[in-house]
């Protein structure tokens, strides 16, 4: 038998997955962030974080950021608003918003990245 994957399902997974994903992000950040006081190191490190690949995981933090809290709001919204039945609706509207929220949000990224015009 074939199980069906559904909005619950689907929401129980990006939410463990960005969650995994911001963990491993601050520790990775408090580790960098720890080895720029010396000001040559800090030039060097900067550099290397300046590459294009770090835009493109900027924009993919914004995007764990962002449905990661507003998924949260919606598990919230199930366990103390007694949503439990309109919860799949709830799902596809964290989606649209996260999906619009990070267009925009991504914009100034690729703008100061050079990929998009000024």
């Amino acid at each position: 038998m074939r199980y069906k994957w559904k909005s619950g399902q689907w929401a129980f997974v990006l939410h463990r997955v960005s969650g995994v994903a911001l963990s491993f992000y601050l520790i990775m950040h408090i580790y960098v962030v720890s080895s720029l006081y010396d000001p040559q190191n800090f030039d060097t490190v900067m550099a290397f974080l300046n590459q294009p690949l770090f835009k493109i995981l900027e924009i993919g933090l914004l995007a764990a950021v962002v449905f990661h809290g507003l998924n949260g709001i919606r598990v919230m919204m199930i366990d103390f608003a007694n949503a439990t039945r309109v919860h799949a609706q709830i799902f596809w509207v964290v989606l649209a918003v996260s999906a619009v929220l990070i267009a925009v949000g991504a914009v100034p990224f690729l703008m100061h990245a050079g990929v998009l015009g000024h």
